[in-house]
């Protein structure tokens, strides 16, 4: 399963690495999601499913002092977002990601109980998120791929070696 995630974070990464200024924040027909709005999407998820609703922690920075009540911030390319410094948060926010998932399974295993809870007090487990997240990356690398052939060409299922 963390297999499986992991797997989907490193094809986000492929698709949306190795772009110049213009292919992170190209888009494709009438949608405005661009590649380096789902690096920071998806920088943003991994903090508030494994901070937030797994532990019952304020996310990680910078996302602690995130302004969520604008919701499109974080799929927004900010004029000082560079493809590198979209791709270093990403990159930071799935070690921090996973390093909270790892305290969690260390703790109580997979089926272990998370922070979060419905309006009947029943807890998700550590399974269950790490599925959510399984499946959030799922859809957005499906995006990535249609914006990035759209960017340059680039195709394929497997990063190369």
């Amino acid at each position: 399963m963390i297999g499986s995630l992991n797997r989907l974070r490193g094809y986000l990464l492929w698709k949306c690495g190795g772009v110049d200024a213009a292919g992170i924040r190209a888009t494709l027909g009438s949608s405005t999601l661009t590649l380096g709005g789902l690096l920071k999407h998806l920088s943003a998820v991994e903090a508030t499913t494994f901070a937030w609703k797994l532990h019952g922690r304020r996310p990680f920075p910078p996302f602690d002092a995130w302004d969520w009540d604008d919701e499109g911030s974080h799929f927004r390319v900010e004029d000082d977002d560079t493809p590198e410094s979209l791709e270093a948060l990403f990159k930071q926010s799935v070690a921090q990601g996973q390093a909270l998932v790892d305290e969690a399974i260390a703790t109580g295993g997979l089926g272990g109980d998370a922070d979060v809870a419905d309006d009947e007090g029943h807890h998700a487990n550590v399974r269950r998120l790490v599925l959510d997240m399984i499946e959030e990356y799922g859809r957005h690398v499906g995006h990535a791929d249609l914006i990035r052939e759209s960017v340059d060409g680039l195709v394929g299922e497997d990063p190369p070696d």
